[in-house]
This record gives C-alpha cells, structure tokens and sequence, in this order.
C-alpha cells in the first residue's frame, strides 16, 4: 500500500492507463470534497476514457486532457455515486448520485465480511452444532445476492455467505462444505440479517484424495525434463510506454478495475498502410449461473465482472509458473475502500510463442518444398474469483489473425451430501460431497473499426445449391445475410450451417472489389438452461443470444448495465436494442457471447485442469492475398530447405 503526494500526469496517450499518481490525485481530489462522508468508499477507480472523435484525431505530441472515472459506495444512503474528475484541471467535473444502484462488491469487504461472521455468536452457536467451534479454521465466500425479491435485497447492501471450514490449516476447505447454512449479511453495518439454517449435515473428512496444496499432496512425478524457451537476441515486439508494436501490428495495453486486460487501437500495417481493425476489445461480463434446485445452490449467479471486477482480482504472474518464455510484464494497480493503492506486480504477461506451420507445400513433380513456421503474440493476465481461476488470453498472429481464449480452472464449488443421499444436479466426489452443475457465459466487447469506424456486420450460412443448379447433388455455396437492425442483429450459432458473421468495412474494397472484412468464427458455445421465468433470465438477458451488433454508444459499456449487484435486471443489452437501431454503414459494437457448460466430473477435482473457450477473428478479403506469405524460411538459425 502507497500513499503520497501525486506529481502532475505524465502521459503521452489519451488512452495511457491510469498511473498510481493520478489515482492517487483522483481519490485525494474527492476526499477533498464536502460531499465526501465519513461512510463512503471507493468501488473503482479507472481511466476515463475521452470521447472516441478526440481520441482518433490525436496525434503524437498534441495536449492529453485527463481525466479518471470514480464509483464511489455511499452507505449513509446506500447507493452508488459516480464522480468525473478533471485530472488536468485538478476539480471534479461530475458528482451523480444512482439511486437504488449498488457497486460491485468491494475487495475489502470480502475480509470484514468473513471477520464479521465468524465472530457472530449466532453463526458460532450454528456451527457449534455441525461440531465446529474453531472459528479459525472457517471459511466465508461472499456470494453476490442476486435478486430473488427478498426485502433486504432492496433496502440492504447484502451478500449470501456460502460457508466450508478447513480440517487442518492450508487443507482444500472445499473438501468440507457447510451445506444448508447460508448467512444474509448487510455489507453496509457488517451486522447479520438472518442466518438460513436449512439442515445439519456430516461435515465431512478432507483425505488426502481431495488436497491441492503441493505440501500436502504425494510425490510429484519425477520423469520429465526440463523445457527452455530462449530468444538469445530477445523478444521481437517492443514496447513503449502502454504501446505495443509486433509484426505489423499495433496495440495500445488499457487495464480497468472492472474488465481488468483492455486492447485498445489495434492495426495492422499493410505495405506502409497503418489499417484499423479494433478501437477497444475487452471482457465486458461474466456470468456463472448454478443448476441446481437446492437451497444452498439454487441462487448462486455470480457475475463476476460486474458484481466483483476481474481486474481487483488479478494475480502476480510468476515466471516458468503462469508464463514461460522471454516475457515482458506490467504491473497494475487497483483502488482500495479507503482509496489507498493496492499494487499487482506483474499482472499483465507479454511474450510471443511459436505455433507450428503457418503453410507449406511440397511440389511432388519438382521436389520444391516451402514451409513457413507461424508466431503469435500472447497477451494475458489470470483473475481469481474466490474458488475460480479465469486466464484469459488476447492472441495476435502473424497471418493477421486475432483469437480470444479463456482458460478456466480452480477449485469447484461444492455442496454436501446425507449418508446415502445422491444427486442429479451435480457429480459425487465423494459419500458427502458433490460438484452441482454450472455453467460459464462470457461477453467480449469488440468496437471494430475495419478500414475505419463505418462498419457493416453480415451473418453467412452456408447452404445447399437449389436442385436447378445442383444436377449432381454436390454444390452448396455461402448465402449471405446483412444484419441491418439491433433485433435483426440478434443472432445464435447454427454449426450444421458453418454460420460465421462477416464485419465488414463500409468503405474499403479489397482488390476485388468487395468489402474489406473479418469473420468472427465461433468455438464452443451453449445457451443457458434457466427458465424464461427464473429470475437469471432477467438479469443476464444477455446470455440468451450469441451474437449483438449495436451503434456506438459511448456510454452502453456493460450488457447486464452499469449495476448489476442485486439488480432486478431489464438492463444492458435487451434495453438498449428494444429500440431496433440501424446497424448498417455504422460505427457499431459488436458483442459476442459464449457459453461452457459444466457437468462436473471426477477427473475435475480437486483442480480442474483448463478448459478453454474462445473464438477467432479471421481476415476475409482485408488482405488481397495471404498476409503470411512474407514470412521468413525458417526460424532463428535454422533455415529449411
């Protein structure tokens, strides 16, 4: 934690990330206000980014304005307040109160939450009758409460405190939950509202089949060597400031306390020509809705960008650990309650990995072989969100190609079990102790800007040729579809039809004369298994389309809205596409949604090994030929044929 005077802003960039000095100037700027009260805290503290028009008429050297984005939690009234401060002219520019809006779940809550409920001789008497009275070896996740129509979700800042006790310090406390015990806590006055104390259960005995921990588990196996990645010359992207150059392409590095890793300005230069593909890309929400019907489960919905960020949550990454290679980190910082700096060393990894052939041909008549090996830029950072870990990864190739993967893994979130008793909602991992079906949604924001801010989005199926022109049975061809309106623009995976959509440039042409483009292909994806009528479903409209195109909007960010934290939800991307806006030859966004779905099995426990997710924006016609055929016959002092 750091606490000192903040020197003016230094940056060179509208969209330089915020430095700890301005945060440090943004917070003491509010505290100076007469506004501010004795029970106000900081949510975030983030980088307000100017209006776009500003932004891609800067040039090198021109004035930077700044100015930092401040939520603030008020519990004397119990709402969220966002504040806009002038960086450059040191004064507060904006000062609203959202009323009925809570912020996301603050870091600093989760330890006063789980310090004040361990001291409660209510919840002590409870565990004392599951046979617990150490409250040291007690564990409390802060769930988000959701909205269920519970009073105090309108009249409380609340979470559902979901509780596991440890056997022994440092065991796998999700070996032993405390099922039918859930805490309504107010956030607010750190007091507990209600204890739900549905039924005694065993609280079972961890075993050494359920541990993690490498001081607890067995030998580790001993037969593999050890794997050196070395660039002697160094790595072949550079870095200046918060701006990333590599093989043609171009990105600005941004970093929220929401959304966490921000790409922002990303080009390619083609042949002198600087190209621009994405203005801003970023995770813009994630939901984790629970299937299971019992009371311990059946209202776990975590949104864990909007109700917690996965920004706060990001880890130090550690060398030869999280990343291998030749790396470049940068460090991050989030803004803690009382707005002092909370530092995250190494939380951004950068480095470049070879992936295998890009292409190659052997011409069998002459002998003549070429092949050319493919790299690409690995952008990541890793987030915990209490059990879960997410690794979300940005990739660039040099075939110009950009790919998004998250990678999940933790600890599952686990429930208990009767002697005898089973489940259909969840997978046993042992007699007294399951793993209750789930699923993941993810939602990237892309603001595309192909060829520039007009952009079009076309949807392409691919579908057999009519019987008058398929007299051998064989043809079929790609039928293209322009998505013209918001609701037109809500679109799902069709795979049986290999259905990609098309983001197309409205003013560019390639060599063909067709428009300049990319084709968003997706991977893996479901759709949500929760009723029309459940109270997910209003929440996280969201997750019911893979697919949403609208107009720019600078401030339509997140698609549950701004507040999702004991929202009744209505708001975000169903609200704003009611109005069926044109979507063509426009500055659009375009939001695309994926799904994993869990049914845990025993190979997960008791850490899941990654599982992965993700899409692929592939060039289609932005180049007029393949953009990797310039690459060099070989790689570092190898040449081949």
């Amino acid at each position: 934690m750091t606490d000192t005077a903040a020197p003016p802003t230094t940056a060179t960039h509208p969209l330089d990330r915020l430095s700890e000095q301005e945060t440090l100037a943004a917070v003491a700027i509010v505290k100076a206000d007469d506004r501010f009260g004795d029970r106000t805290r900081f949510a975030r503290v983030d980088l307000r980014e100017p209006p776009k028009v500003e932004v891609l008429g800067f040039s090198d050297g021109d004035p930077v304005d700044r100015a930092a984005e401040v939520i603030l939690l008020d519990n004397q009234i119990g709402a969220a307040v966002e504040v806009v401060v002038s960086l450059t002219r040191e004064e507060i520019d904006q000062w609203t109160v959202i009323e009925g809006a809570q912020p996301s779940v603050i870091l600093d809550e989760f330890f006063e939450a789980e310090e004040a409920i361990q001291n409660d001789p209510d919840f002590q008497a409870a565990m004392a009758k599951r046979g617990i009275t150490d409250m040291s070896l007690v564990c409390i996740d802060p769930w988000s409460a959701g909205n269920y129509g519970d009073e105090a979700e309108t009249s409380n800042r609340i979470i559902r405190a979901l509780v596991w006790v440890h056997e022994q310090p440092g065991d796998n406390q999700y070996a032993r939950p405390i099922d039918g015990l859930i805490v309504i806590l107010d956030l607010a006055t750190m007091e507990i509202i209600r204890i739900e104390d549905q039924r005694v259960l065993p609280v079972p005995s961890a075993g050494t089949t359920h541990e993690w921990s490498s001081s607890l588990m067995d030998q580790p196996r001993n037969s593999i060597k050890p794997l050196d990645i070395v660039q002697p010359e160094g790595p072949s992207f550079t870095l200046e400031g918060d701006r990333l150059t590599w093989q043609k392409w171009s990105v600005r590095i941004g970093w929220s306390h929401r959304e966490g890793l921000i790409l922002n300005q990303i080009s390619y230069d083609d042949a002198g020509e600087t190209r621009p593909i994405i203005y801003r890309a970023s995770l813009a929400e994630m939901t984790v809705p629970y299937g299971d019907p019992s009371d311990t489960q059946a209202r776990k919905n975590a949104f864990d960008v909007g109700e917690y960020g996965v920004g706060m949550l990001a880890n130090p990454l550690e060398l030869g650990c999280d990343c291998l290679g030749e790396i470049q980190y940068l460090d991050a910082h989030v803004a803690t309650a009382s707005g002092e700096i909370y530092q995250i060393p190494q939380a951004i990894c950068i480095h470049e990995e070879d992936f295998g052939i890009s292409w190659k041909h052997t011409d069998f008549r002459t002998e003549e072989v070429e092949v050319r090996r493919l790299r690409r830029l690995v952008i990541s950072f890793i987030a915990t969100v209490g059990n879960y870990e997410y690794a979300m990864y940005w990739y660039l190739y040099q075939d110009g190609r950009i790919e998004y993967e998250v990678k999940l893994t933790g600890i599952l979130s686990t429930g208990g079990l009767d002697h005898g008793e089973d489940t259909r909602y969840g997978t046993k991992l042992s007699d007294l102790v399951y793993a209750p079906n789930h699923q993941h949604f993810f939602c990237v924001r892309l603001d595309t800007e192909i060829d520039g801010t007009a952009n079009t989005v076309v949807e392409v199926n691919t579908r057999p040729a009519p019987p008058e022109e398929n007299p051998w049975g064989n043809a079929f061809y790609g039928e293209r579809t322009v998505l013209a309106t918001e609701q037109q623009a809500q679109r799902r995976i069709d795979p049986f039809a290999g259905r990609y959509w098309r983001i197309e440039s409205a003013a560019q042409t390639n060599r063909m004369g067709t428009p300049t483009g990319f084709k968003l292909i997706p991977g893996e994806n479901i759709l949500p298994f929760a009723t029309e009528d459940s109270s997910i479903r209003k929440r996280a409209g969201y997750m019911w389309q893979h697919l949403w195109v609208t107009p720019y909007d600078a401030d339509e960010r997140y698609p549950a809205g701004n507040y999702p934290n004991q929202s009744a939800g209505g708001e975000g991307l169903e609200a704003w596409t009611a109005a069926d806006r044109s979507v063509e030859s426009t500055d659009v966004v375009v939001w695309y949604v994926m799904g994993h779905n869990h049914l845990p099995s025993l190979e997960d426990w008791p850490v899941m090994p990654v599982a992965s997710i993700g899409f692929t924006l592939r060039p289609s016609g932005f180049f007029d030929r393949s953009a990797a055929m310039d690459l060099p016959a070989g790689s570092g002092s190898t040449t081949c044929h």
